[in-house]
C-alpha cells in the first residue's frame, strides 16, 4: 500500500532530521555523470545495484524508482541543472515510516573528473529515523559500490579488465 509523503522543497536537503551525505570522485566529466543520473534513467540498475528500475514520468518532471526488495518511490524532480545538480522529492512510497524524503546529487569538477556528493534527507516516525541512522554504513557502502560501477561504465579505458595485464 502506498502512502503520500509531505511535499517538501529542495531546502529540506539541508534541514531534514536525518541527512546521509556521501561523496566520491569519478574519472568522468560532470556532463557525462549528469547524463547517467538524470537522462539515462534506464541505465541506473546496471550501476546502482539497489535499483531494480527507474522510469521517467510526467514528460520528465518525475520518475518512478523500484528498488530490489519491492520498495517503490514516485518522485518529482526538484532540480535538473545540467552538469551540476539533480534532485528529487519522494511524493509517494510503500516504505513504512517515512514522511518526507529528498535526494540531492551535486556534481563539481575535480581535476579532469567529477566529485559527486549525494545527500539523502529524510523525516519519519521515531523508529524510521532510528533505523535510517543505523543504516548509514550500509547506505554508504551501497553508494560507494554504485559510484565504482558508474565510474567503470563511464570510463572503461581507465579501468583494465581483470586478467588483461593492462
Amino acid at each position: 500500500m502506498t502512502h503520500r509523503l509531505r511535499l517538501v522543497e529542495l531546502d529540506f536537503a539541508a534541514t531534514a532530521p536525518v541527512r546521509l551525505v556521501f561523496t566520491a570522485d569519478l574519472a568522468a566529466r560532470p556532463s557525462t555523470v549528469f547524463r547517467s543520473l538524470a537522462v539515462e534513467l534506464g541505465s541506473m540498475p546496471s550501476w546502482f545495484r539497489a535499483v531494480a528500475s527507474a522510469t521517467p514520468t510526467g514528460g520528465g518532471t518525475g520518475r518512478v524508482v523500484r528498488l530490489r526488495g519491492g520498495v517503490v518511490f514516485q518522485e518529482t524532480i526538484l532540480a535538473h541543472d545540467p552538469d551540476t545538480r539533480y534532485a528529487y522529492r519522494v511524493d509517494e512510497t510503500n516504505a513504512p515510516g517515512v514522511t518526507a524524503m529528498v535526494e540531492d546529487w551535486a556534481l563539481s569538477p575535480a581535476g579532469s573528473g567529477t566529485k559527486v556528493r549525494w545527500t539523502m534527507a529524510v523525516d519519519g516516525t521515531a523508529p524510521y529515523l532510528f533505523a535510517m541512522r543505523l543504516a548509514r554504513p550500509g547506505v554508504g557502502r551501497s553508494f560507494r559500490d554504485a559510484m565504482r560501477r558508474l565510474d567503470l561504465r563511464l570510463t572503461p579505458a581507465r579501468h583494465p579488465s581483470p586478467g588483461t595485464g593492462r
